[in-house]
């Protein structure tokens, strides 16, 4: 799979709380705080061969004031061969105070490819 998206999955460590759900689609749900979802995450990124496409890091979130963890999103366009990587987003998602609506945390990165 390529996809036709860069994605750079930020999550912020400072804000506190915990979200209750599986890691994957059909999984056990699981006390995730935000260490845990930037470990799994990667995890999930490493797993599915995304590395190229997606970078998974510690920065801010938005939301401070929103018990966490909180995730945003930015998405750029491919990198095409021969050209420098553009860091201009063409679309973003914030997860603020609404992770634990979503039916896994893979989600983020398969509603964003």
């Amino acid at each position: 799979m390529t996809p036709g998206r860069r994605l750079v999955i930020s999550v912020c460590r400072r804000e506190c709380g915990i979200v209750v759900i599986p890691v994957e689609r059909g999984g056990r749900r699981r006390r995730l705080d935000a260490s845990a979802i930037l470990k799994h995450l990667d995890a999930l990124v490493t797993e599915r061969g995304l590395a190229e496409h997606v970078e998974v890091r510690e920065a801010c979130a938005g939301g401070c004031r929103f018990l966490g963890p909180n995730v945003s999103v930015s998405i750029y366009p491919p990198r095409r061969p021969g050209e420098r990587e553009d860091h201009i987003a063409v679309a973003w998602k914030t997860y603020v105070g609404s992770l634990k609506t979503l039916e896994c945390l893979a989600r983020i990165i398969d509603d964003s490819l």
